[in-house]
């Protein structure tokens, strides 16, 4: 299966635009898998960065009181760290750490999927159109808002600490502070 969604997202003229279709489709199931370890096995097995990256963005803003219309970028993971909550229908009788550290173990993910294909591999270029980037050894543009600053990220993984330190009533458990030292 996940080579088959990988080859759909690749071979089509717009991997952009067969990525969103498909996460699209593939959303609401997600959205009912029971078991956190069944939603991360799929989710880092899925051989398709960009399609990945769609999946985990659709998640976020599922999980956003104010989803933002912004296009991916470090600025848009920045906000989902500031506005995501842990999602309601994933509370099933895990601990609340638990499931803020499912929330940060999934915006890590998305943070190595968003800079795996739009620094690296041209992946929102057509198959064909790929190979002349690689051959002229273009460089893939960044966007405006990925420029963000050592102080933004402070900001907002400070509140985004105190949110959850509220949340737990209690220091944050070892694993939870190892996370968020990695996804800073």
């Amino acid at each position: 299966l996940q080579r088959m969604l990988s080859m759909a997202v690749e071979v089509d003229r717009s991997p952009t635009c067969s990525s969103r279709k498909i996460a699209d489709d593939i959303f609401p199931f997600i959205l009912n898998i029971p078991l956190r370890s069944q939603r991360e096995a799929l989710l880092n097995t899925m051989e398709s960065q960009l399609l990945r990256c769609r999946l985990l963005e659709l998640l976020f803003q599922h999980s956003c009181d104010v989803p933002t219309t912004s296009s991916m970028s470090l600025d848009k993971i920045l906000y989902f760290l500031s506005h995501s909550s842990v999602l309601p229908q994933f509370q099933d009788e895990t601990a609340t750490w638990q499931r803020w550290d499912e929330m940060l173990q999934y915006l890590s993910l998305l943070l190595m999927s968003y800079q795996t294909f739009p620094l690296a591999e041209h992946l929102r270029s057509s198959l064909s159109d790929r190979m002349d980037l690689i051959v002229q050894k273009a460089k893939p543009r960044l966007q405006d808002s990925d420029d963000i600053s050592q102080l933004d990220i402070q900001l907002k993984m400070n509140y985004f600490i105190s949110r959850m330190q509220e949340a737990l009533g209690e220091p944050l458990p070892l694993q939870i502070q190892e996370k968020l030292f990695m996804l800073q």
